[in-house]
């Protein structure tokens, strides 16, 4: 699917983004070599922060193409086309390359792509009203001392961290431990994430 990023004539985001995908910083240390995959336009006001790509990201070049990625969409309450929407919403992981597989699951995203990259890249999405911190990597880097002991205990106070910002575990099938042991998630917290992505883009919830 296609990146729809803004076409202002003011904005050096699509020149940034050129220049990212471009990026070989990593390149001796990603099994599949590089292939940074990222969204984002100017106008975008849902910020969505992730991980890194995994594979099927990585063979596809299309942000959250997998079943993670259906179901975080099903819980933002948005289709496809408003998901991918780059005018709409902003997708960039902590690492924008897929990091190969370790003993329990991919590894970690390496640091280098919020080193060279992240503050350039927000700082060019200046209608961001509201960011999901989809896992423990982004909670760290965007709560920093805000963020409780666990990942479990940030996401329950997720009351606490305003309306811009929402915490939310990682939407992967390997979590559907985590989502049984906690159903206050799915009756507390999923309406509303609905309630805000609706209000943010002005769209209908699902």
């Amino acid at each position: 699917m296609p990146d729809r990023s803004s076409s202002s004539s003011s904005s050096r985001l699509p020149a940034l983004l050129a220049e990212i995908r471009a990026c070989r910083a990593c390149e001796a240390h990603l099994p599949f070599g590089p292939r940074p995959v990222l969204q984002a336009g100017r106008t975008a006001r849902v910020l969505v922060v992730g991980q890194a790509p995994g594979a099927r990201v990585h063979a596809t070049g299309v942000p959250w193409n997998d079943r993670s990625g259906e179901r975080l969409r099903e819980w933002m309450g948005i289709g496809p086309e408003i998901f991918y929407d780059a005018g709409r919403i902003a997708l960039l992981p902590m690492a924008y390359c897929y990091p190969g597989r370790g003993a329990s699951g991919d590894l970690p995203p390496r640091r280098e792509c919020a080193t060279l990259w992240l503050d350039r890249v927000l700082a060019e999405l200046p209608d961001i009203e509201l960011t999901l911190l989809v896992g423990a990597y982004a909670q760290q880097h965007f709560l920093a001392g805000e963020r409780r002991p666990t990942l479990t205990a940030t996401v329950a106070a997720w009351r606490d961290y305003g309306a811009a910002r929402l915490p939310l575990p990682h939407p992967s099938p390997r979590n559907q431990g985590w989502f049984k042991h906690h159903p206050w998630f799915e009756r507390e917290l999923v309406p509303a994430l609905r309630e805000r992505v609706a209000s943010v883009l002005g769209t209908t919830r699902r």
